[in-house]
């Protein structure tokens, strides 16, 4: 699993990254998404970071991308109403 968690100060930037991030996975937070995990999935979104989106990013914005082994023990801890998913997800 990845998880991909991003601030991005431009509202257009944010908009077009999160609509591009959806396509792979689904949302968890405002700014984070869960993706399931594949080198050709990864190496896709990090090549279009690096060509399409990372001159529009301005000193303030970034894109963490965290890599969840499938091995690793995982539980979901939820608080307020949060949405249930199919399967638990590790919170780092």
């Amino acid at each position: 699993m990845i998880l991909v968690a991003y601030d991005i100060a431009n509202d257009k930037v944010r908009t077009r990254f999160s609509k591009f991030l959806a396509k792979f996975g689904h949302r968890l937070q405002y700014s984070v998404f869960q993706i399931k995990h594949s080198e050709k999935i990864l190496n896709n979104i990090t090549t279009e970071i690096e060509h399409r989106y990372r001159k529009e990013f301005c000193g303030a914005d970034s894109v963490m991308i965290f890599r969840i082994p499938e091995h690793a023990e995982t539980k979901t801890i939820k608080f307020g109403y949060a949405k249930d998913m199919d399967s638990d997800i590790l919170f780092l």
